[in-house]
């Protein structure tokens, strides 16, 4: 197949129908997050059953877990918008190079992780909180999850390297298979399955993370035979010839090392959170670790939209196709910013029913609920904040994404839960009142910073005219 006029076939159609490109590429990234969030609530139902200890032990695993999927996500968006905007401009050896670049950086994200977790994991679960059963615990999924690290982070880079050429079909459908094997296993690595004649290995929490590496192991073979073996892609790799290049490293980082450390600042907040919610209750830290996953429910496609977002602007910006541009930009707020909404007031009604599917403990229930209720009032301006920093970064600007996460993490919401918590002594649900004000302030940041950059964008365009 001649990949290269399959891509260019595909920048004309998005041209000729912005808003139906937009849906062209969210639906399979939504389908997939779909399939991946299925998986995280199936899998903490799972969990659920050994009990809150169990819960809570994952839960401080999530900071670690995000902290690499923030290096792997944030510079994987660099790589989106850098090849995006290369084949934009019709540059498809700059495109090539920037792909390769993305795997370069992928192996070194996964030597240091896999060594740090390993020789460092341990002590890094006591610095965020964990103690006593929940430790054991904690480090008994992290010492299996850390041998699938580098699996993870070669799949995250290969589907930010689709995504870039507008491909986001095929990376759904090996999501989904891997997901869909992780949900087949996490009840056989978990549970003996005595009424199933002792199919089970009855490893409890070490269990779901052998599960995970499994299916990962899997995801990332199967990437590995279609983009090296059966050519599946535009962009073509060539990593014997490989040659560093400064210019396309900066073109990747100067977007990718904002969106890592943002989402880096994202778990140091979650992990002083947990510090936070562990001085109430070990059963406030795993409610809080059910409402994460609940949340989850009303940002996938909002996600969606945001990714769609990253690559058809940067397509439309390297092209200078302006007017295209500035539609898709108001076209894919507003849709997420409805979508939200909507979403957001079905989790509001239905948050108790909802927390019950992972634990019938009503401590954990009533917390969850109290935390999903209070922040679904804020989720359709998150989804406005999300969706204009994913604008920003297909412009090539990371470094507002970065800076409104600061704010956001540090200067408001830990700052404020910590003054709640250990000095005003309130109750619990003051933390959500601090990620609520958080929320707004990021929100305001966002959309004024958006509107100066497509104000400089189309002024530019006009001295060109």
């Amino acid at each position: 197949m001649d990949y290269k006029s399959n891509s260019e076939s595909r920048l004309s159609s998005f041209l000729a129908d912005p808003s139906k490109a937009l849906w062209r590429l969210a639906i399979p990234i939504m389908f997939g997050l779909g399939i991946h969030t299925l998986y995280n609530v199936i899998d903490m139902i799972f969990i659920g059953q050994l009990g809150g200890n169990a819960i809570a032990g994952v839960a401080f695993n999530m900071p670690i877990f995000f902290l690499m999927l923030g290096l792997t996500m944030g510079l994987g968006s660099g790589v989106t918008a850098s090849i995006a905007r290369f084949i934009g401009d019709e540059d498809k050896k700059s495109a090539d190079n920037s792909a390769e670049h993305a795997l370069a950086i992928a192996g070194c994200i996964a030597i240091i992780f896999t060594i740090a977790g390993i020789y460092y994991g341990e002590k890094i679960l006591i610095i965020l909180g964990a103690e006593g059963e929940i430790l054991v615990l904690a480090w008994e999924y992290l010492s299996v999850i850390v041998l699938g690290l580098p699996f993870m982070v070669f799949s995250g880079f290969f589907r930010s390297i689709l995504a870039g050429e507008g491909d986001m079909k095929f990376p759904m459908m090996v999501a989904g298979l891997g997901t869909l094997l992780n949900i087949i296993l996490d009840p056989i690595f978990i549970f003996k399955l005595e009424s199933y004649g002792n199919i089970g290995f009855g490893m409890g929490v070490k269990g779901a993370a052998m599960a995970t590496v499994f299916s990962q192991l899997i995801v990332f073979i199967i990437f590995i035979y279609m983009l090296f073996i059966k050519d599946h892609a535009y962009i073509t790799f060539n990593l014997k010839d490989f040659i560093p290049s400064k210019i396309i490293l900066w073109d990747i980082i100067k977007v990718g090392l904002p969106a890592s450390m943002s989402m880096i600042i994202m778990a140091l907040g979650q992990g002083v959170f947990n510090k936070i919610l562990i001085y109430y209750s070990t059963q406030t830290v795993a409610a809080y670790q059910v409402a994460g996953r609940l949340d989850m429910l009303i940002f996938l496609p909002i996600f969606a939209i945001a990714g769609s977002l990253t690559t058809l602007v940067g397509m439309f910006y390297g092209a200078r196709q302006i007017g295209a541009l500035n539609h898709i930009v108001r076209y894919g707020i507003s849709s997420a910013f409805l979508i939200t909404l909507v979403s957001s007031s079905f989790v509001y009604l239905f948050a108790e029913a909802f927390s019950s599917w992972f634990t019938q403990d009503q401590e954990i229930i009533s917390v969850s609920v109290g935390f999903l209720r209070m922040l679904c009032l804020v989720y359709p301006l998150v989804a406005i904040a999300i969706t204009s920093g994913r604008v920003m970064q297909g412009l090539g600007r990371g470094l507002p994404v970065l800076l409104i996460t600061i704010v956001r993490v540090l200067g408001v919401s830990a700052p404020l839960g910590l003054y709640f918590s250990f000095v005003l002594e309130k109750p619990v649900e003051w933390n959500w009142y601090a990620m609520m004000i958080a929320a707004f302030i990021s929100f305001s940041v966002a959309i004024f910073w958006l509107q100066i950059e497509l104000t400089k964008i189309n002024r530019g365009q006009k001295q060109i005219l």
